[in-house]
């Protein structure tokens, strides 16, 4: 068995299951980037009809040399297209923040709760300041990264790494919020973060101002790899959920 199989197999025993859904960003080669929803260790993008259709308004951000461009994206039967596509320095944020509010009890006590996904694409690991309520940005050494939480650093908190294989890692974020992966693929990582934050308030609705209990912040960045070992493959495709 040579070598890269036996670190294969190494680096496999140490895989973790991945987290619940998220959005993430993907973008191929010379196409623009697409958010995508669902769980992108199991191989699930979610669609249209479908889970999709609960976002309300997916807005992202291209963040180059030359300046900032925002935009809405557009609706796809796989995704949310955005309108613009990140070249070699650049990244893009994006976000949904009028994802409705739901309900839920805790102690048969009746809870409001808002969802917030946000997710960020990187072409490289210089250092970047953060955008989203809650971000993962790059630090300026390869594979390093610091998570902010209302432009604060963010301590003790886990972050999950993963493939499309189904291959993750986690860690822990240290008191100044750094956290560090080796990444021995080639190919997409995606590291997931979420944290609940149990402060009441309010926000702007279609229909006037919306209370909530809690938020739920869940954010993604996604990196892809150029070197490394061949890539373990990905299952294949999970079935997205039918529409509600």
């Amino acid at each position: 068995m040579t070598k890269l199989a036996l670190a294969a197999i190494a680096l496999l025993a140490t895989a973790t299951t991945a987290q619940a859904h998220q959005i993430w960003i993907e973008q191929a080669d010379g196409q623009n980037a697409v958010v995508r929803f669902g769980e992108f260790g199991e191989n699930l993008r979610e669609a249209s009809p479908g889970l999709l259709d609960k976002f309300a308004k997916v807005t992202g951000t291209l963040i180059a040399t030359k300046g900032e461009q925002k935009s809405d994206a557009t609706k796809t039967a796989g995704g949310f297209t955005l309108p613009f596509k990140a070249a070699s320095g650049d990244s893009i944020v994006a976000e949904d923040a009028s994802y409705p509010l739901y309900q839920s009890k805790q102690q048969d006590k009746p809870i409001t709760g808002w969802y917030y996904p946000a997710a960020r694409f990187i072409t490289g690991f210089a250092a970047q300041k953060p955008k989203l309520v809650l971000d993962l940005v790059p630090t300026g050494q390869d594979g390093e990264f610091k998570l902010f939480f209302k432009d604060q650093p963010k301590a003790k908190t886990k972050v999950t790494l993963v493939t499309q294989s189904g291959w993750s890692k986690e860690a822990n974020t240290d008191e100044q919020g750094v956290v560090k992966f080796d990444m021995p693929w080639k190919g997409t990582y995606v590291a997931e973060v979420s944290f609940n934050d149990r402060t009441a308030g309010e926000r702007a609705g279609a229909n006037g101002a919306e209370k909530y209990d809690s938020v739920s912040y869940a954010t993604t960045l996604t990196y892809v790899n150029a070197n490394g070992l061949s890539p373990l493959p990905a299952g294949p495709a999970a079935t997205p959920s039918p529409a509600k």
